[in-house]
């Protein structure tokens, strides 16, 4: 179950809820799978000690220790903070089949992992910017 950033409460988000608590952009990218311009994200930068949580649910995603320069365009990991941080599935969009991310809490889409990362893991998470949240170590 979620919890809601404004109630408190625990249970499903509405579609309502969902778009009176995100901006436009991250209810595009979390709630309908969209991506955000590469080389966009202030996060490509972020090489502070921290975590990086889920806009909607804000749930611990990724940690910078895992934190690497792609050159994709978007921020990369080569693995998240906990196994069960995110999930992922199948995604036949664009004619290929892709393996889609999303946040275990909220189900939000963040983006999708490939095998071309580097050790010690060989993944690339390859996450939109625009639907994490950076805290430092010292926040």
């Amino acid at each position: 179950m979620y919890v809601s950033k404004n109630s408190g409460e625990e249970r499903p988000q509405t579609e309502e809820e969902w778009r009176e608590e995100l901006t436009a952009e991250e209810y595009r990218i979390l709630r309908e799978a969209g991506t955000e311009r590469s080389g966009t994200s202030d996060l490509l930068k972020v090489d502070d000690d921290g975590v990086f949580r889920c806009t909607g649910c804000g749930q611990e995603l990724f940690t910078t220790d895992e934190k690497f320069g792609s050159g994709t365009g978007w921020p990369s990991f080569y693995n998240p903070a906990d196994s069960d941080a995110v999930e992922t599935r199948p995604d036949h969009s664009l004619g290929r089949t892709r393996t889609e991310v999303i946040c275990s809490k909220c189900e939000g889409h963040l983006g999708h992992v490939f095998g071309d990362g580097p050790e010690p893991t060989g993944k690339r998470y390859c996450i939109n910017g625009k639907v994490l949240d950076f805290e430092t170590d010292e926040s």
